[in-house]
């Protein structure tokens, strides 16, 4: 079961060992030595910082805090380990140093317990980097026992729940999301440097659209109106183009009313930026430099290990146009299939499902789906998708029923999305009227007609490029994480009584 976050050991032994600890508790505050009155504590340096440069720090007083994780006892004499935000260091606790009062108490700490060390840097006779400790001090008191050690927090349910617990019991989870905010902080960097503006725009909107999604929706009770949460960043983004910004960009949370597996939480990280006088062969150059250039920072290498592979982010990126794909990997060849009739009777032929209100440019992207997208291993651009499919991407000039518009895909996972963006409004509104016919039609994942961004390109939209790169999919390449939900804090989890 998910509660049940102690391996081997009862939920009953746990309530157990929590009387045991508000018992000293109880013993403690009675004494007028409540540790949770402490309101302030001496951190002069991280653990991290000591061991890596011991020869800095040899002799040198310090003060250090932490999560008591071991604790190693025989009659006067006392190892413990503590853990901070950075790493570990042993800890010497002797009887004549830190004086009776406070060692007799320090005996009945417990692993978990944060404490504060006072003390000098010294290496132990076994060559162990250790702080020989002058004076401590417990912190806070820890009511509940830690996961047992030796088996640590394995059950992967638990460890989304209670995150904290992972956090505490499992130092690789912690550095996959000190890497998570670095790559963060580098791609904001990059664009910056290159001249993007970082913008916000609203979570809570009256149309959400700029994505085949089906949204959230929530209640305004001020207004007394429904709104949705944003399954996009795009239409704001564009209508900041509109009104002269030139390079836009957002990272931020978007929110999709979508099932839950290894690649999809209903709420992630997208980034979503606007270039105005490119296009989305400049989207090409943009991204596949922007993965190179964070690769290289945060890997220091751009031959990046993820699910026993090696993604070579180093050489260019291939292109291929989707039709070219769905002929190389299915035999079928869409260039030569002119009617919707010819499309569902290849369908039929090679056992693509479909359903009726599907055209030919949605069956087109289910052969895609099918046949191609699981070879699709090294960064592969997949280019010139139907129209059908992309109601905000401009058409090909010399060929309207396919768009300027690519979908980067690594190891069968997309991970940006491009086009040229359409700057027609009135091919925009026929668009999105071909929208509410699918919506008619069943399809809670069209988009609706969003008459101020139409207005909006009324006005004049230059020539504009546009991506969404998921965030969450680069970090999880990043860090070889496989599961989204090893790279989201907090990812959203089905509630245990169900």
């Amino acid at each position: 079961m998910a509660e049940e976050i102690m391996q081997n050991e009862p939920k009953v032994a746990r309530n157990e060992q929590r009387e045991v600890r508000l018992e000293k508790l109880n013993a403690m505050q009675a004494a007028g030595q409540d540790p949770f009155k402490i309101t302030l504590a001496e951190q002069t340096e991280h653990c991290a910082e000591i061991t890596a440069d011991f020869d800095a720090f040899d002799g040198k007083d310090v003060s250090v805090c932490g999560r008591m994780m071991s604790k190693r006892r025989k009659g006067k004499v006392s190892f413990i380990d503590i853990r901070d935000r950075d790493g570990r260091i042993q800890v010497y606790v002797k009887f004549d140093d830190v004086g009776e009062e406070t060692y007799e108490s320090f005996k009945k700490w417990d692993i978990g317990d944060i404490i504060e060390v006072k003390g000098f840097v010294f290496k132990t006779n076994m060559g162990e980097i250790s702080i020989h400790a002058k004076a401590i001090r417990l912190l806070t008191k820890s009511l509940l026992p830690l996961p047992e050690k030796y088996h640590g927090l394995k059950d992967t349910d638990v460890r989304y729940r209670r995150r904290y617990l992972d956090l505490i019991m499992n130092p690789d989870v912690r550095e996959t999301f000190i890497k998570r905010s670095a790559i963060i902080r580098a791609v904001r960097n990059h664009l910056d440097a290159q001249g993007f503006i970082e913008v916000e725009t609203p979570m809570l909107v009256h149309n959400a659209g700029g994505a085949a999604a089906r949204p959230f929706i929530t209640h305004h009770n001020a207004l007394d109106e429904d709104l949705h949460l944003r399954i996009s960043l795009e239409l704001y983004l564009k209508r900041l183009i509109v009104g002269g910004m030139e390079r836009v960009y957002e990272i931020g949370r978007v929110f999709r009313n979508e099932g839950l597996d290894v690649r999809h939480n209903p709420e992630f990280t997208l980034m979503e930026l606007y270039q105005a006088y490119t296009d989305f062969h400049g989207m090409m150059e943009l991204v596949e430099d922007l993965y190179r250039t964070v690769a290289m920072q945060i890997c220091g290498t751009t031959q990046i290990e993820f699910d026993n592979k090696i993604i070579d982010l180093g050489k260019p990126f291939a292109r291929m146009t989707m039709v070219d794909a769905v002929k190389q990997y299915s035999g079928v060849d869409f260039n030569e299939i002119h009617t919707l009739e010819e499309a569902r009777a290849a369908a039929k032929e090679h056992h693509v499902e479909y359903e009726a209100r599907h055209k030919k440019g949605d069956l087109l992207n289910l052969f895609f789906e099918e046949y191609v997208e699981e070879k699709l291993i090294q960064p592969t651009f997949i280019t010139e998708h139907p129209t059908d499919i992309s109601p905000l991407a401009k058409r090909k000039p010399n060929d309207p029923e396919y768009t300027e518009r690519f979908e980067l895909y690594m190891n069968a996972f997309e991970m940006a999305n491009a086009f040229s963006e359409l700057n027609d409004p009135i091919d925009q509104r026929s668009r999105f009227e071909a929208q509410e016919e699918l919506i008619k039609a069943g399809d809670e994942e069209a988009n609706h007609t969003d008459e101020d961004f139409l207005t909006a390109l009324e006005y004049g939209m230059p020539p504009t490029g546009g991506i969404g790169v998921g965030i969450d999919r680069m970090v999880m390449l990043l860090t070889n994480s496989y599961a989204i939900r090893d790279v989201l804090l907090f990812p959203t989890m089905k509630p245990i009584d169900k």
